[in-house]
């Protein structure tokens, strides 16, 4: 008996498999090529490049990502409008993240169950900030990534003891980013004769009107933050090496809200890995450099970052993988320029960043099936 074979030759089994692979592929890249803001991009760039020079001329990059992450993430959360309630969000927003930075560079060197537990409040108390409406929950997001990522950077330059790290340094460095988008905002606002001003990031959901603490917000609320305080346990309590990329990749995986298509969730564990790649083989480059060539690449890798940044804020919704990508890999950079690399600590990063996009998988098909659950119920 001979197998019946489709007009390729190939089982029709395999056919079928090779369309679906493509299309796949296809929705995933997507691409909305009118959705490129390239002055978004240039904006950014005008006020990131003040932290960058800042700190590259008194010789403490260790402070970098703090101030940039200040300053992004307060961009992304002001709510334009009048200038008086911009700058009281903006500036609620900024002393929160301050006091996150406190107590994640407060934490460094203590027992790793600390750590999980505090990955754990703060990520159960920011999936609880949808009673503030969706505005809120953007927010609390980004001071949930915020968090994690300064815990991480904390316990790398804790086990660095070449490099004095001060707690009230990185809070200001966080203050001083947040603080100067708002001077910005300010200056802005007077050039325009006292107008409103829109919202910088239009995309960036408005709505502050309170909703209800619904029992399927509690539920996943709970599963992202066991998730993420899982990966903690998992980067820091079994020692593993360079595993702080774990709880990083686990917090871009995960979805913010059970709203959330699975594309959106699919692009972002696609964007996290290849993010991580192209992190792991530029951070290659200084792996056996010292002196002042290592602190010249060092000085280069920031830049990079830096302008892997504004391409970025540029394609937000040019595609969301890209997008993901390009934040993953200047993140990763950033955080990982406080410690040379090795050929051996790549390949840990990247491994160590699958586990966390798998952990979100996990956590985005478990809160798929209760959304399922609650639909048909």
């Amino acid at each position: 008996m001979t197998a019946k074979l489709t007009g390729t030759g190939a089982p029709p089994g395999r056919a079928a498999y090779r369309g679906r692979a493509m299309t796949w592929l296809s929705t995933v890249f997507a691409r909305n090529t009118s959705a490129v803001n390239w002055a978004r991009g240039v904006m950014f760039l005008d006020i990131a490049l003040v932290p960058l020079v800042v700190f590259a001329a008194i010789g403490h990059d260790e402070y970098l990502l703090s101030a940039v992450f200040g300053a992004v993430f307060v961009v992304l959360i002001d709510p334009g409008g009048a200038m008086r309630g911009r700058v009281v969000r903006m500036a609620v927003f900024a002393v929160i993240g301050a006091g996150l930075t406190a107590l994640a560079f407060g934490l460094a060197g203590v027992a790793w169950g600390w750590l999980v537990l505090a990955a754990f409040v703060v990520v159960l108390l920011g999936g609880l900030a949808a009673v503030r409406g969706m505005h809120a929950v953007v927010a609390a997001t980004l001071l949930n990534v915020w968090f994690i990522v300064a815990l991480s950077l904390a316990v790398e330059i804790h086990q660095q003891p070449r490099i004095h790290n001060h707690i009230w340094a990185q809070v200001l460095a966080w203050a001083g980013g947040a603080a100067l988008w708002i001077a910005v905002a300010a200056v802005w606002w007077l050039i325009r004769g006292r107008r409103d001003a829109p919202q910088p990031v239009a995309e960036i959901p408005g709505d502050t009107s309170p909703r209800k603490l619904t029992p399927p917000v509690l539920v996943f609320a709970g599963i992202r933050a066991v998730a993420i305080a899982g990966s903690v346990a998992l980067a820091f309590g079994l020692g593993l090496s360079h595993a702080d990329w774990l709880p990083i990749a686990t917090m871009v995986a995960v979805k913010p809200t059970l709203a959330q298509s699975t594309l959106n969730a699919t692009q972002r564990v696609v964007g996290a890995v290849l993010g991580a790649v192209a992190a792991a083989l530029l951070l290659l480059i200084p792996a056996n450099e010292s002196g002042a060539r290592l602190l010249s690449i060092n000085h280069a890798l920031e830049v990079l970052a830096i302008v892997l940044l504004v391409h970025a804020v540029a394609i937000r919704l040019w595609n969301y993988a890209f997008y993901t990508a390009t934040v993953a890999a200047a993140v990763l950079i950033l955080e990982d320029l406080v410690q040379p690399s090795t050929y051996t600590a790549e390949g840990e990063r990247v491994l160590w960043t699958l586990v966390g996009a798998a952990i979100g998988v996990l956590v985005m098909l478990l809160a798929g099936l209760l959304t399922r659950r609650t639909t048909r119920s």
